[in-house]
């Protein structure tokens, strides 16, 4: 059984000075690009980088041609990596991500990125629908607060909801420590 790395929206939008700025990113990608080693050491023709490019400027992020939409530093592909773009959160909706995992025989894929409530969440969800056997990596993901009427949910809070919910049915959901043990 072959088993692919995809870090989604490691982007430069989310971070200090984006656009749309995260809640501790940076020690999301440093836990991503701990992972992101351990698979260029073991399976470095495994390896997706999810890039999202805004298709209408009114999400105000993720803009074509900026640096905003840029792969972060911590986890730049190198370039026998694949790269992937995509316009929705879900990464595999209208991309070749499913059809380049199924090439390479993989069944099993390993998630990283931001932000945890929107793009993880869904990449997660398909990848389960579609029959990967998901583990995703919580402490190399990042989110941000939200609101709803009025009412604020702390950016660790929506982390753990969503993270939480996605454990079991959808996902082994593990931290970096646990994944580089348990690989050692």
């Amino acid at each position: 059984m072959s088993t692919a790395l995809i870090l989604v929206d490691i982007q430069n939008d989310y971070f200090p000075n984006g656009k749309m700025e995260l809640t501790n990113p940076e020690k999301a990608a440093a836990n991503a690009a701990k992972v992101l080693e351990w698979f260029r050491q073991n399976h470095k023709d495994q390896i997706f980088h999810i890039q999202h490019i805004a298709s209408n400027p009114s999400l105000g992020f993720f803009l074509p041609d900026t640096e905003g939409v840029k792969i972060n530093e911590a986890v730049l592909p190198f370039e026998h990596e694949g790269l992937i773009k995509k316009h929705f959160p879900n990464s595999f909706l209208q991309t070749e991500l499913e059809s380049q995992l199924k090439a390479k025989g993989v069944t099993k894929v390993v998630v990283v990125g931001m932000m945890t409530h929107m793009c993880i969440d869904a990449t997660v969800r398909a990848a389960g629908d579609l029959g990967f056997e998901t583990t995703l990596i919580e402490d190399a993901c990042a989110t941000r607060d939200l609101s709803y009427q009025e009412k604020t949910v702390p950016a660790e809070q929506v982390h753990y909801a969503f993270v939480s919910a996605l454990n079991g049915m959808y996902a082994n959901v593990i931290s970096t420590e646990d994944f580089l043990q348990q690989n050692k």
